[in-house]
């Protein structure tokens, strides 16, 4: 029984001193410094993708009535998209053409009225270098306008 007491009380006084021995030391600290993880708040812009991917990824939201591929683009045929591209390509000729007859050889604007198919593009100089350029949609009415420095 000795023993037991001997063995209760050497514990008792080795862990006594361990206390005494914690409480005599000095505690340390340092100070607590934010870095920002978002690259919206000041963040790495090398986090952006991770947290993207991170959101996508915990993201259970889905629209119903959205028809769209895992990348969020709608789904198209070969054929649509052979379409949509040789679409654009004849707009963006259309568009040079258009532009070649209302731009002068030094770049800038030349004022007049230029009448497509679909659109009359008013070209008016109102002084001050400035251009009143006004677009007029032949089909709807509806047009827009708005100014350019020269």
């Amino acid at each position: 029984m000795k023993t037991k007491h001997r063995l209760h009380g050497a514990a008792y006084c080795a862990s006594a001193a361990l206390a005494a021995l914690l409480a005599s030391s000095p505690a340390t600290a340092t100070e607590m410094v934010y870095y920002p993880l978002n690259p919206s708040f000041g963040g790495s812009p090398l986090n952006g993708p991770v947290l993207l991917n991170s959101a996508l990824a915990t993201n259970k939201h889905t629209d119903p009535a959205a028809d769209q591929d895992l990348y969020g683009s709608n789904q198209q045929s070969p054929l649509e998209i052979f379409q949509d591209t040789l679409e654009r390509a004849i707009l963006g000729r259309l568009a040079a053409s258009a532009t070649s007859r209302i731009v002068g050889e030094d770049g800038k604007l030349i004022p007049g009225n230029l009448e497509t198919e679909n659109f009359t593009i008013n070209i008016v100089d109102v002084g001050g270098g400035l251009l009143s350029i006004t677009t007029v949609d032949k089909v709807t009415g509806g047009s827009t306008t708005f100014q350019v420095g020269q």
